[in-house]
Order: C-alpha cells, then sequence, then structure tokens
C-alpha cells in the first residue's frame, strides 16, 4: 500500500468540540498520515450538544479546510449504538463513502457514528479494509462503558446479560444478550482491531473477540517541546502535584481532594494545582466537589478547564502529575504527556494505568479510590527529592504520533495484502 492511499478516520466527536482522549489522539493520527504522504479525511460525529442540526444535510464544517467534517447525529440509541435516524443519516454516509473511497477506514469509536458504520462500510465499498482502534468498553458495557457498577463504586470484572440487568433493572437480561449479539455480528465486518493496551486486549477477548484480529499498538504524543523543570533550591522538595484532566466521579477527583485534605491534617507541605473543568456532571457532584475545594483551599489550587496546548506551560508548574482514576483506565494519555515532560506519576494500579507505570521505577502506583494509600504516596513524594530525581529520570517517553502512524500504516499494507473476507 503506497502512502498516497486514501483513508478515512473516523470518531465520535472533534477535539475542537470535546477534547477528549480519543477524539484528540484520532485526529493526531489523521494528521500524522498526512504527512506521510497519504489522503485522509476526517469524519467526526456530534450532537445537539455541540451543534445544532442543519436541515437539509448531516454534515457540518469544521475547522478551515474541506478535510474535516461532522456528521449531526442527534437521534441515537445510546444503548444498541444504532442510528434512530437511517433514512436521514445512511445515504449521506453512502455518499460519502462513493465520493472519497477510502481504501482503508479507520474508526476509533461508534458512539454517535453507529455500530451500523462498518456494514455499510463492507456494502459500499467492499474492497476497503476496516480497522477500529478499541479505546473503552463502550462495546461491552452500557454504562457508559466505563465497566464500573451502577451502585456503589465497584469495578465490573465482566458483562453478562444476568449481570449487565442488575445494573440496569428496568432492563430485561433479553436485551442484554440482544444487543451483545446485534454488536457482535456488526463488529465481524471489521477486518481488525487494534488496542493501545494489554488490559483492554484481554477485556475484549474476555468478551468473544478474536484475539488473532486485535493487535496491540500504544499511543504516541506530538514531538514534545522541552520545558522546564519546576524553578526551586536545590536543597528544596518536589512537593507541588498537578491533576489534569475533566472532573468526573470516575477520575478520582474526590479521592485526590480527600487525600489532601489528610495531608493538609497531618501538617504537610505541598501544593496541588488541579486542571479542568466538570462538564455535563450532575449538580450532586458539582456541590460535592465544591465542598472538598473549600476546605482544602489553603494547599489547593483549582485551575479549571485549559486548553491541549496549555499543557506544557502547565506542567512546567508542577513535579508530579496525579492520575487517581478508580475505572479501568485503558491508556490515558495525560501519562504519556507527563512522562513525555519528564514527570513521574502518581497513578491508581489498575488497568492499562498499570501497564504505564511500574511501581518505584518510573513512577508510583497506588491502590485505587483510596485516598490514605494515595495520601501515603503523595507524603512520600513530597519529602524525598531523590524519588523524583529518579523517577524522572527514568520516564518512559511515549511513541511519537508519526511512528504510531507508522506502525498502523504498516498493518493497513499488511490488510491490503489479504483476501477480502467474506
Amino acid at each position: 500500500m503506497s502512502m498516497a492511499e486514501r483513508i478515512l478516520v473516523v470518531a465520535h466527536n472533534h477535539p475542537d468540540l470535546h477534547p477528549g482522549g480519543t477524539e484528540i489522539f484520532a485526529h493526531d493520527l489523521f494528521r500524522a498520515y498526512q504527512r506521510r504522504g497519504g489522503e485522509a479525511l476526517f469524519l467526526g460525529a456530534t450532537n445537539r450538544l455541540h451543534r445544532d442540526e442543519k436541515p437539509g444535510t448531516s454534515f457540518q464544517g469544521i475547522g478551515k479546510g474541506e478535510d474535516e467534517i461532522l456528521l449531526w447525529a442527534g437521534h441515537f440509541d445510546r444503548f444498541f449504538m444504532s442510528q434512530v435516524d437511517l433514512y436521514g443519516v445512511i445515504p449521506d454516509l453512502e455518499e460519502l463513502l462513493t465520493e472519497f473511497r477510502p481504501d482503508v477506514v479507520h474508526i476509533h469509536h461508534l458512539l454517535l457514528i453507529g455500530a451500523e458504520f462498518p456494514a455499510l462500510v463492507r456494502r459500499v465499498l467492499p474492497k476497503a479494509r476496516i480497522v477500529m482502534t478499541l479505546h473503552d468498553y463502550y462495546l461491552i458495557c452500557a454504562h457508559d462503558g466505563l465497566m464500573m457498577r451502577t451502585t456503589g463504586r465497584e469495578r465490573c470484572h465482566g458483562a453478562s446479560p444476568d449481570r449487565c440487568h442488575g445494573c440496569f433493572p428496568e432492563v430485561g437480561a433479553d436485551q442484554f444478550l440482544l444487543r451483545e449479539r446485534y454488536l457482535k455480528t456488526l463488529l465481524s465486518t471489521v477486518d481488525r482491531f487494534v488496542s493501545p493496551s494489554e488490559f483492554l486486549r484481554d477485556r475484549f477477548i474476555a468478551w468473544g473477540l478474536d484475539g488473532n484480529r486485535i493487535d496491540v499498538i500504544a499511543n504516541g504524543q506530538p514531538a514534545p517541546g522541552a520545558i522546564p523543570l519546576r524553578p526551586r533550591d536545590e536543597s528544596a522538595p518536589r512537593n507541588v502535584f498537578g491533576y489534569f484532566g475533566n472532573l468526573n466521579p470516575w477520575k478520582g477527583g474526590t479521592v485526590l481532594l480527600d487525600a489532601a485534605e489528610r495531608l493538609i491534617d497531618a501538617g504537610v507541605d505541598f501544593e496541588l494545582r488541579v486542571h479542568g473543568g466538570t462538564p455535563f456532571q450532575a449538580d450532586a457532584f458539582k456541590t460535592e466537589l465544591d465542598e472538598r475545594f473549600q476546605r482544602t483551599r489553603s494547599h489547593v489550587v483549582r485551575r479549571g478547564a485549559y486548553r491541549r496546548e496549555d499543557v506544557p506551560r502547565l506542567m512546567a508548574a508542577v513535579d508530579w502529575v496525579v492520575v487517581p482514576s478508580i475505572w479501568w483506565e485503558n491508556a490515558p494519555l495525560v501519562i504519556q504527556e507527563a512522562q513525555q515532560q519528564g514527570r513521574p506519576v502518581i497513578v491508581s494500579g489498575i488497568g492499562g494505568m498499570a501497564e504505564m507505570v511500574e511501581h518505584g521505577v518510573n513512577g508510583l502506583t497506588v491502590a485505587p479510590d483510596d485516598p490514605i494509600d494515595l495520601a501515603r504516596a503523595m507524603r512520600q513524594a513530597a519529602a524525598d527529592p531523590e524519588l523524583w530525581r529518579r523517577l524522572a529520570e527514568a520516564a518512559t517517553r511515549p511513541p511519537t504520533i508519526d511512528d504510531v502512524a507508522g506502525r498502523y500504516l504498516t498493518l493497513f499494507e499488511a490488510l491490503v495484502r489479504e483476501p477480502v473476507q467474506a
């Protein structure tokens, strides 16, 4: 496959509208394909949370060029991950596929686009290769792909119709069985899956996907710009911690603030800078956060939402980056961003996070949802400058996005040589 072949990159939103990890990575990869000589088109899906409908067309423009478009998908069945407005959306998608005629369709999510999309590609373009990167558990779990039980804060170790019915008593077990079979049938048209972590790959194998069809390719980062270490006296501690990311019940923000409160009560000298907003969160959760920020205001600075281009400058002001998520994170970009900048991380030792950080080697791992253990690790980090130096020097630099694009293009080339599946 030559680098001039056409690639359609598909995501469930656009980073200019919703700067989540999946959208950011998909868009970075799209640009990397273009730098390597490919003709690439980015298709993001959105709904009324970000854009109003424009009658007469499913598509909207975004950005300054013609190589990025949005599919407005305001009528979507999140349970079956299915388009409701088939008569409106499908013909427009068919026209797009027919006009652009991609050789490879690289899907990063089916949310809003619709689980029918791979089968549509196969029907319209029988010779096109379909690759799907698995970024989370939406296909497995109807609880927003979290694999967290709907009551309490229990992580789910595996989905089944009966277990899922326990989370959603109003939905019969037969509906969960139907959902699973429906999605697996549509996924059978995908030529190859890619997972950024072994953990996520194992979860999808346990769900029923063929492990021989799932490659592991780590996410990547744009080439870094050097940022300075935080100015300090050499004898002073490395005791400024940073949190980066949206604040929601699963990212562990309340756990982090509870740990900070414990450190304050113990008289520990530290500062915590919390970067991130609370988009689309319930008022009760916002109130819970506000109360914790109020109690810890002597040592905690609430910095609010930020832009991606601000990350290097904001990370320059901290010594440690804390990722206290309580759900099975797959491959958080913030860990790569921190380690790319030589900032050691303190993370929950579960999911893909445990693959990215080896305790005591290139960071510290703590028990998830445990403010006592997190406070212990932060206290150790703040008191031991030598620990910071050793972990910072061993920080695992992530692959560049161009290197990752090269791995994907090699995969695409191999798939092109294989016969198209029936």
